[in-house]
């Protein structure tokens, strides 16, 4: 190629074209730099004049719709004169045989011609030959690098490691001979684990309920309506991730126990699955909040429906909150009742049904004995994980020896799914046998922890926030209230601890010793 200076008559228009593949590139900023200076270097040593740069970020090579050049083609159909385009090389251009020819067409036809300082482009078939083995040794190169990072991270995932952007609730640390690993990011890891939590024990009743708990928490990402769409719900609670566990069905890795610590334990996450496939779905309503908590719980004491509720505007403009029946075959329809004295007359209700503080000593002596004999339970129960451990191994191993003697693919598949189950209740089971047999926290702090709720109701249901209003009803009762305009609430159902602690068998109730009340038979 010939490099020298051309008179002034003679002097071309070009423009730049530079293209990287990856997002580090663009923060590094080295290869657009490097690119467009060797391409101004060019321009100088022909004369031409560079009108205008186009940098392509982050774009990979095989893609034929690119932002940056489809500006070009604009930029280049409008000039009066011809316009050479300069690239640094022909990978830069493109890395994918068939995309590289449609560009060189697209830029023909507006009168565009292809210049490098790293090859002479030309119409001859030489010219053409030499071109097509260039566009194909970058199109290998870019499948070559693709495969083999595809590998690299495939072994990464095997050995338990995270290989792809940090899902919500994590991030990525540097550990020496580990590389990047999973860490906790707080406050969304311990926004993610209490609502998963909450979902497994049914705290969180619906994944309505784990929406509307969601959307309370200010750190949580919100679209642009202050909302978090269904989806993103549904893929917290399905996400093996947050259970420690590396899940990626595409390259065959199904439940690989991760490097990171999970958010939830394997069983935690395996509840929550099972509440997901029995229908724990509720659509979220909008007019549960907490300006009417009781909305839905409290029913009319004439039909038994459920009380909705309403603001009502008075001539002075002034709003007023009410319940009131829907119901039109009901003798109390569209009856009105006041906020305040239904909830009023309700914190009667829950006041009334405290415990008595006599009967706390004789509940503490009960639980303690129960919290006794589930320790030394929970020392057999290892024992008895063990052998259920090695027994699931046998199991596997005859159904994979099944699968390899059998011809007919329906009953392959049949033997997978089994094989697949016995994995995933080993993994349950070499979870517990990791931990340890004894509680997390003493009898005196869970004892304490369940009192402060039996003890008192009412202090949590003071709370401003509408999850702990939904909490005590579903702990504190047994069924729904009902409540009659002129008589009030009807006596309530509570829920087992508060029949114990507040009843009067409770009064007539006394330890027995492990023989019994009557003597020994010899």
């Amino acid at each position: 190629m010939s490099t020298e200076f051309k008179t002034k008559a003679d002097v071309k228009d070009a423009v730049i074209y530079c293209r990287v593949s990856s997002k580090r590139q663009v923060k590094e900023g080295h290869g657009l730099d490097s690119q467009e200076t060797r391409c101004r270097d060019h321009a100088r040593r022909l004369g031409y004049r560079v009108l205008e740069v186009f940098p392509d970020k982050a774009v990979s090579g095989g893609k034929l719709h690119r932002p940056s050049f489809n500006r070009l083609l604009a930029y280049v159909e409008v000039q009066a004169n011809p316009v050479a385009v300069i690239i640094d090389d022909i990978s830069r251009f493109s890395r994918d045989i068939e995309s590289h020819w449609a560009l060189r067409r697209a830029l023909k036809a507006v009168g565009g011609s292809l210049e490098s300082p790293s090859v002479q482009f030309g119409e001859d078939a030489h010219s053409i030959l030499i071109e097509n083995l260039l566009a194909s040794v970058s199109q290998h190169q870019r499948q070559h690098n693709g495969e083999q990072t595809r590998n690299r991270m495939e072994a990464r995932a095997k050995n338990g490691f995270w290989c792809f952007p940090p899902p919500p609730g994590f991030q990525f640390e540097k550990r020496p001979g580990h590389g990047k690993v999973l860490t906790r990011k707080e406050p969304m890891a311990t926004i993610i684990q209490t609502a998963l939590e909450g979902f497994a024990c049914g705290k969180l009743e619906t994944q309505a309920e784990v929406k509307r708990y969601l959307e309370s928490a200010p750190e949580f990402p919100k679209n642009a309506r202050g909302e978090v769409r269904y989806e993103e719900v549904i893929r917290l609670l399905t996400r093996p991730i947050y259970a420690g566990y590396v899940h990626i069905p595409n390259w065959g890795l199904n439940m690989i126990k991760g490097q990171h610590a999970g958010l939830v334990s394997l069983a935690t996450y395996q509840k929550v699955q099972q509440r997901i496939e029995a229908g724990a779905r509720v659509p979220a309503r909008k007019d549960i909040d907490v300006d009417f908590p009781l909305r839905g719980f409290v029913t009319c004491g004439d039909c038994e429906r459920p009380l909705t509720s309403c603001w009502s505007k008075s001539k002075t403009g002034k709003k007023h909150p009410y319940y009131m029946c829907f119901n039109k075959g009901c003798d109390s329809y569209r009856k009105s009742i006041r906020r305040d004295d239904l909830e009023g007359q309700f914190a009667d209700v829950l006041k009334s049904i405290t415990p008595a503080p006599k009967l706390a000593e004789l509940a503490r002596a009960m639980f303690k004995k129960a919290w006794d004999m589930q320790l030394s339970k929970a020392k057999r129960v290892q024992a008895s994980l063990k052998r259920d451990l090695a027994a699931l191994d046998q199991q596997i191993d005859e159904k994979l020896d099944q699968i390899v003697e059998c011809s007919s693919l329906t009953v392959q598949r049949a033997f997978e799914r089994k094989v697949e189950k016995l994995e995933s209740d080993k993994l349950l089971i070499a979870e517990k046998l990791d931990q340890k047999p004894g509680p997390k926290r003493s009898f005196d702090q869970m004892f304490e922890l369940a009192m402060s709720f039996l003890a008192s109701p009412w202090n949590l249901w003071a709370s401003e926030r509408i999850e702990d209003k939904r909490t005590v009803l579903k702990l504190a009762f047994s069924e729904r209230l009902a409540y009659n305009r002129k008589t009030g609430f009807r006596t309530p159902k509570t829920s087992m601890p508060f029949n114990m602690l507040g009843g009067n068998q409770m009064q007539l109730c006394e330890m027995a010793d492990r023989g019994g009340f009557e003597p020994p038979t010899p």
